[in-house]
């Protein structure tokens, strides 16, 4: 047992991915448990799109796929903040707006190309076996100043998440809020795209957290919770996919998915299944 633990760990390779899969998985639970509070993991998958066509432009261009991507996410998540700020419109129609518009885009420049090539495939399905000393840097930089930037909001992007309203009365300044944690979004899925790609990327950001909510309600524990089940989740896909030669990012996704079933059936309060029990028993 501990031989067959310890073999993945054997390997260079393998030792980059855990680094990168652990530091990936922390950091989108810190931002994404703040998207699963205020009800907008659907800005999530539209982030995730809008890297897309930044993607493709870098790929017809020759340019770095990472820093094109981030500026497409980035201004797309700015339009979003923007436009949103009318009431005429709800928040989640102008994401559905961008989402549709940012993916359409990225499929009319990647259609002007002949053939698609690794780099272009690698970062929309993850490339975390194939990762190199800088990639872990650069996760690690990214991560640790997404971590001390939403450590350092943190109250105020409840405020804002709990009451936009209240928020604004007693004088927060609700837009730049907005903009800094769409921002942080934005940030937390370009550094997550490389373990397990630009199509899986949601998940990441938005299922640990959202499988944490029904184990507790305070925003801390669940940052904690979130953590731990991401964690699992990173190592336990990359063990499966170390051992039985499968995609490591859709691996990870689906074992963090199971633990938020077993979460959403078993949770001791919020549970399916233990409330069902609960309100089985006589005199309850």
């Amino acid at each position: 047992m501990i031989e067959w633990l310890a073999e993945p760990w054997s390997h260079l390779f393998m030792q980059r991915a855990f680094a990168v899969a652990a530091m990936s998985a922390v950091v989108c639970v810190v931002v994404g448990a703040f998207v699963v509070l205020r009800g907008m993991a659907f800005i999530g998958d539209a982030v995730a799109h809008a890297v897309f066509p930044g993607v493709a432009i870098g790929f017809v261009l020759h340019i770095n796929l990472t820093l094109s991507g981030a500026v497409a996410g980035a201004a797309t998540a700015l339009a979003i903040v923007l436009i949103s700020q009318t009431r005429r419109l709800k928040e989640d129609t102008v994401i559905g707006v961008f989402w549709a518009a940012a993916f359409g885009l990225g499929i009319v420049i990647v259609s002007t190309r002949q053939s698609y090539t690794g780099d272009l495939a690698s970062f929309l399905f993850g490339q975390i076996l194939a990762l190199g000393d800088g990639d872990v840097l650069m996760v690690a930089v990214v991560g640790a100043a997404l971590v001390l930037a939403t450590f350092g909001l943190r109250r105020q992007l409840i405020a804002v998440s709990l009451d936009r309203e209240t928020a604004r009365a007693s004088g927060l300044p609700v837009l730049a809020l907005d903009i800094a944690l769409y921002v942080m979004v934005t940030a937390a899925i370009v550094v997550s795209l490389q373990a397990v790609g630009n199509i899986l990327v949601l998940a990441l950001l938005v299922t640990p957290s959202a499988a944490a909510r029904f184990l507790t309600d305070r925003l801390g524990a669940m940052v904690g919770v979130g953590a731990l089940i991401a964690l699992f989740g990173a190592i336990a896909g990359l063990y499966l996919s170390f051992y039985y030669n499968l995609a490591a990012g859709g691996l990870i996704v689906l074992v963090i998915t199971g633990l938020f079933l077993l979460a959403w059936l078993f949770a001791p309060r919020h549970g399916l299944l233990t409330r069902r029990r609960a309100r089985a028993v006589p005199g309850d």
